[in-house]
């Protein structure tokens, strides 16, 4: 792919194939992917899995493993055989051997039943970003956040930011426009969801007097629900 191709299709929404029987999960993930900027096709099985891999040319394709008719390990097959998109299995089944046949038949991830809707959309986004679908630099308003420098930036000023305080950054940027609740956040950056809320409040609002030194405010609180980092013209 050349350059420019590339920064076109960095720059174009990518596309997710979602195959996911269950209604009530399929719309809750089909809804958070919208939310994050993709377009996204939702199926309740595999059924037109092949001509959807031509028509609709998915960049990633998240597949439940419990499908009614062909199961997620044997779309899985049809996937790698026919296309070069990011694969996602999603699924109830967290043994061992159940993750170690999903990423052995090819997949890149392996998300297990019942997640956190930011957890997955981070992790797809995680993908796109290997796949060079999604920019590495992430723009907000005047903010620029490159995890790959370790950089945040808001307009010619640099911010010095902890290692903590940055991984927050990043995942906000990552699910910009997107009310984080403190479960979710204390999930993605400490890595468990039963600890003191104090955390993650004592953190957000070290992070947050740092960029408003800077700038408008964009790291805003919902009550009653959570943060968000959005443009404060919004």
């Amino acid at each position: 792919m050349s350059g420019g191709t590339a920064r076109a299709a960095a720059n174009s929404p990518a596309r997710i194939l979602l195959v996911e029987d269950a209604e009530t999960i399929r719309v809750a993930v089909e809804s958070a992917l919208t939310a994050a900027g993709h377009r996204v096709l939702a199926r309740p099985d595999g059924g037109d899995l092949e001509r959807d891999l031509v028509g609709f040319r998915p960049d990633v394709v998240i597949l439940d493993v419990m499908l009614p008719g062909r199961d997620g390990f044997t779309l899985l097959n049809i996937v790698r055989s026919r296309s070069k998109a990011g694969l996602v299995i999603m699924t109830a089944r967290d043994g061992v051997d159940d993750r170690l046949r999903g990423l052995t038949s090819g997949a890149d991830d392996y998300v297990v039943k019942p997640f956190i809707l930011a957890e997955l959309v981070a992790r797809v986004n995680a993908l796109l970003r290997r796949l060079g679908r999604l920019p590495t630099v992430i723009t907000v308003a005047d903010l620029v956040v490159d995890p790959q420098a370790v950089i945040a930036r808001r307009g010619d000023s640099d911010i010095a930011l902890t290692a903590t305080e940055f991984r927050l950054l990043h995942y906000f940027a990552e699910n910009r426009g997107t009310v984080l609740s403190k479960t979710q956040i204390l999930t993605a950056i400490w890595g468990f969801d039963a600890y003191d809320p104090n955390l993650v409040e004592v953190n957000i609002s070290a992070l947050r007097r740092k960029l408003d030194a800077h700038g408008p405010r964009i790291l805003h609180t919902v009550r009653g629900i959570g943060y968000v980092l959005r443009d404060g013209s919004h």
